[in-house]
């Protein structure tokens, strides 16, 4: 099958970039995610799929655009791919690969790999496992969000936050039960 893609860009703001990056919410994100994603004041929120009601989109596009792909409980009205070009004075400086399933564990898919090669993305963004995640494999920085949907298991709810600053990328979760930076236990 064929992935629907598109392709997408977002300007740095005085040599930075801040985004939020939620996955998972089917339908009921966490209340907390709201305040905590309004106060970091991101330039932009992406969402890698497995939405439910889209007007979960519209709830969080009251706080900064949204940029966002399907996930496989997703009607197909969303792209299953975006390739995100962030871009300084109009040259591209980083590229990001957005999509919903990218990894299987800490490995990405090799379909993944191919597709994000092909776009020249150094940063490969997936949700689906809603285990939030932070690695590298294939030449590639992948990055899962976690979910901020309804409790899986005893997986965290979480979300990311992107940053890039200075030509460097940096990346982390916030628990959004507490409004914290969130890492492992």
């Amino acid at each position: 099958m064929k992935l629907a893609s598109r392709e997408a860009s977002i300007d740095l703001r005085e040599g930075a970039l801040r985004l939020a990056v939620i996955a998972d919410t089917h339908s009921n994100p966490h209340p907390g995610a709201r305040t905590a994603i309004a106060a970091m004041k991101p330039d932009a929120i992406v969402h890698a799929g497995d939405i439910g009601d889209t007007s979960v989109l519209d709830t969080f596009a009251e706080i900064a655009p949204v940029i966002a792909v399907r996930g496989n409980i997703d009607e197909r009205v969303l792209p299953d791919v975006v390739a995100l070009d962030v871009l300084a004075s109009g040259t591209s400086v980083y590229k990001i690969l957005l999509l919903h399933i990218g990894v299987y564990g800490p490995k990405i898919r090799a379909d993944a790999a191919r597709l994000a090669h092909a776009h020249a993305a150094r940063l490969v963004v997936c949700g689906h496992s809603h285990v939030p995640f932070i690695g590298k494999d294939k030449g590639l920085t992948v990055f899962n969000p976690g979910s901020i949907g309804p409790r899986r298991f005893t997986l965290p709810i979480v979300f990311g936050v992107l940053e890039i600053a200075n030509g460097k990328l940096a990346l982390h979760h916030v628990d959004c039960e507490t409004g914290q930076r969130w890492a492992p236990a």
